[in-house]
Order: C-alpha cells, then sequence, then structure tokens
C-alpha cells in the first residue's frame, strides 16, 4: 500500500509514520502539512524517528499524491475539503481522523465517496467503535427506565467540547433512543430531569489523553461503560487497520465498524 500522510508533522501523523515503517508492509509516498509550518521540505522520517525515509514535507496536495493509493488524514476540517476534492480526482481512497467538521465538510465526504471509498471516524480507537455498540445495545435492552449521561475528560490543550467521541456516543444513545435529546450543561433552577435529555458534559485538565464513561442510571443500580485511552498510539493503529481494510475497496463511505469486520 502506497501511503500519504496528511497533517503529517502533528503528533498522530508522525505516529502514523513510524508505526507504519515498523509494520513493513506500508510504503509511504508523500507527507502533506500546511503551508506555513516550519518543518516545510524536512524529511518525515527524520521527524518520526524512524530515519531518512527520503520522502520531503510538501504544501502541495496533488503533487504529494503521485503514485498515492491511500491516505490518512490527521488535520483540521478546513485542510479536509481540498483534500477530498484531489484525492476524488486522482482516484486515492481516504482515511481521516479530522474531528469537529461542519455540514460542508461532512457533504464533501459524501460527494468524495462518490468517486473513492472514504473512512472517516472521529475516534479511531478500535475499542471506542465497540464501546459504541454496546451503549446502544444496552440503551436498548435497558429500556427507557435508565437515564443516560456521558461524561468526557481530556487534557487541559484540547480546544473543542464535548469531543468528537462524546458525541457519538451521544448518537449511539439516539440510535435505541431516536428522541433523545443532548444537552451540555446544567446550572441553576433547571427543573427535574426530563426522560429524553442526555448531558454530554467535558472535563479538562492535566494530560488525560482521553476518557469517556457512558453511564446509565437506573432505579437502585447503575451500569458505568468506559473506554480509557493511555496512549495515542491506539488511534494510529487504528487509523493503519482502517487504510488496509479499505485498500482496493469500491468507491463509498466505510466505518471503523467496517474495518473490524
Amino acid at each position: 500500500m502506497k501511503l500519504v500522510v496528511h497533517g503529517a508533522t502533528g503528533r498522530m501523523g508522525l505516529a502514523v509514520t513510524r508505526l507504519a515503517v515498523e509494520a513493513g508492509d506500508v510504503r509511504i509516498v508523500g507527507a502533506v502539512a500546511a503551508p506555513d509550518d516550519p518543518k516545510q521540505g524536512r524529511d518525515l522520517g527524520e521527524l518520526a524517528g524512524t530515519g531518512n525515509l527520503g520522502v520531503s514535507i510538501m504544501a502541495d496536495i496533488a503533487s504529494a499524491l503521485l503514485g498515492a493509493d491511500m491516505i490518512i488524514d490527521f488535520s483540521t476540517a478546513s485542510a479536509l475539503r481540498p483534500l477530498l476534492a484531489v484525492a476524488a480526482k486522482n482516484g486515492v481512497a481516504v482515511v481521516t481522523g479530522t474531528t469537529n467538521l461542519d455540514a460542508d465538510t461532512l457533504a464533501a465526504l459524501d460527494r468524495a465517496a462518490e468517486r473513492i471509498p472514504v473512512l472517516w471516524a472521529p475516534n479511531m480507537s478500535l475499542g471506542v467503535q465497540v464501546l459504541a455498540e454496546l451503549v446502544e445495545q444496552a440503551v436498548r435492552r435497558l429500556g427507557p427506565g435508565f437515564d443516560a449521561e456521558i461524561v468526557e475528560i481530556h487534557h487541559r490543550r484540547k480546544i473543542d467540547a464535548p469531543s468528537g467521541t462524546a458525541k457519538r456516543l451521544a448518537d449511539a444513545v439516539r440510535a435505541a433512543r431516536p428522541n433523545a435529546v443532548a444537552i451540555h450543561g446544567r446550572d441553576g433552577d433547571v427543573g427535574k430531569r426530563t426522560d429524553d435529555e442526555v448531558a454530554v458534559l467535558g472535563v479538562r485538565g492535566g494530560d488525560v489523553i482521553g476518557d469517556h464513561t457512558v453511564f446509565l442510571l437506573g432505579n437502585g443500580e447503575r451500569l458505568e461503560l468506559t473506554h480509557r485511552a493511555s496512549n495515542r498510539d491506539l488511534f494510529a493503529h487504528g487509523a493503519l487497520r482502517a487504510a488496509r481494510f479499505l485498500h482496493g475497496k469500491k468507491p463509498g463511505r466505510y466505518s471503523i465498524r467496517d474495518a473490524l469486520g
């Protein structure tokens, strides 16, 4: 598999590079970073600590895609839209873990999927995917007598809240309970909890990579379903597994659930 890393100089881009080189079944042929990135022109392997790969960081997506058949993207929503357009034009499959996508970017994913295989996941963790499946099953089986609440904890530098994963878990609740409405805080005299609300609450501090807990609260008992990330490599491992799954697939939208089989 001939791979381009988009968002190559970020923590996730460098982790993907390092793990791909260690695995030995992926050839990295391109690396893209923002035009104003001071690491432009440097060798990706040297930045990732794998030794020289002969792959220079560049800003031009079209040039980076020459000879590639797969892109792994961890960048920003504004950078993802032009990437999708160029990838679709050149027939290069896309795996993206970029979060906080607006409606226009989500629509761009759908447009690109008409021409190439596209896999987007707000969290590339295989464990989080299984957690979401368990949440949906638990909410459905326990029924309306159990209230659902979601708490996520991340490091103090995280700039968005709630996390994309917390939103994904709220979607899992909503799949089993379509009338569920997410709220993002309680303050003052808010009255008693309604049957339909699901609080999605963000906690920030320290160096926490990412903890997510779904509470299912009934009378006399409660169920807590938790995923804790202890190493960021797990997201890179998930992205590479997704890329291996997507390689050679027909155009369309795919998910981590598809990659798990």
